[in-house]
This record gives C-alpha cells, structure tokens and sequence, in this order.
C-alpha cells in the first residue's frame, strides 16, 4: 500500500452524476484530512463543532439549583473549615505567647484553638450554604425557571433568616449584605456572559 493513500479523500458525486455515469469512479482529491487505510469511512464526517451529550427529552443542558446544592454545601463547609483553621493558628500562636506557654502545653492549646474556631467557621458557612440553597430551590420551583433574580432573591432571604433571631436592625443588616454579595455574583456573571459572547463573535 503506498503512503499516497493515505493523502487522499472520498468526495461523493450527486445522484444525478451517478446516475448518468453508471458507475463512474469516484473522484479524488486532496486535502489536510486523510482517509483511513482501515475503516471504509471519510474521518472528516465525525468532527462536531460541539461536544455532543444525551440528555433526556425536555431536560435542561445544565444542572439545576437541586443538582447543584450539595456541591455547594460541601464547598462552603470545607472553606469555613480552612478560613478558621488559620485563623485558629494565628490566635493560638498570640495567645500562647502572651501566656509564654511552651511545649506539649502550647501545642495543646494550638490544637483547641483550631479545632474550635475551624468548626465554628465551617458550621457558619455551612448554614448559610444551606440557607441559600433552600431558598434558591423553592424559588426555582414556585417561579418554574432558574435565572438572576432567583438569585439575588435567594441571597437576600438567606441574611434575612439568618440574623432574624438578632432582633429587627440585624436582621435587616443581614438582608442588606446578603442582597450586596448576591447582586455583585450576578454582576460579575452578566459581565462574563457578555465578555463571552462578545468573544464568539469576533471569532
């Protein structure tokens, strides 16, 4: 077998210009895309623009708030975690020096303090993640579409609930800043799906 074959490719005549050649030979000609000596098929056929997934009929092509709450309760738990573990380092290093403790005691002590203040960060964000979550799942349900005002919507009931046991002034502080955090996240999206989509077209 020659190495030329492996240069050309199959064009395929119409039906017409079969018809009235009978049986002609194909045609050959060149091009950057080879055929395969192996397979009785021309590769260029199977390239896709996009990448092609099954999805059930009538699902959406992107996962839901449901679908997406348990990775994001793990995720600020693991956060709150890390966030107050350093934390608990810093003051256990100022406190025991201030103590002048040393050996097995200041090491305890290190341990208490991160232990302590890493669980209670983790259990903070982990409260608020599952706040959000919940509000952004019934909203998704009542309203039958997931979008940013879901979101924003969502943020701003999470620091509502959260602070409402603090008595009226907190509990809209709390209002206030999870309407703040939620309407920037919504921003930065709108800005990256316009970037993107701007991207597309100068390509």
């Amino acid at each position: 077998m020659s190495d030329d074959f492996l240069k050309e490719t199959f064009s395929i005549p119409s039906s017409a210009t079969a018809a009235s050649a009978n049986y002609a030979p194909v045609s050959k000609t060149y091009s950057s895309a080879p055929v395969s000596p192996y397979l009785n098929y021309d590769s260029r056929y199977l390239l896709q623009a996009q990448p092609e997934f099954i999805f059930p009929e009538g699902a959406n092509k992107q996962r839901g708030r449901f679908e997406l709450a348990f990775s994001q309760i793990g995720t600020s738990v693991m956060i709150g975690g890390g966030i107050g573990g350093m934390a608990g380092v810093y003051n256990g290093f100022k406190v025991t020096k201030a103590l002048k403790q040393t050996g097995k005691l200041r090491r305890t002590q290190l341990i208490n303090h991160i232990m302590k203040q890493g669980s209670g960060t983790a259990n903070t964000l982990g409260t608020l993640a599952v706040l959000y979550s919940a509000c952004g799942v019934l909203l998704q349900f009542v309203r039958g579409e997931d979008d940013h005002i879901n979101t924003v919507i969502a943020g701003s009931a999470t620091g509502l609930l959260y602070k409402s046991t603090a008595g009226l002034r907190r509990c809209t502080f709390g209002g206030a800043i999870g309407l703040g955090i939620s309407s920037l996240y919504c921003l930065y999206l709108l800005a990256h799906e316009n970037s993107t989509n701007s991207s597309h077209k100068l390509l």
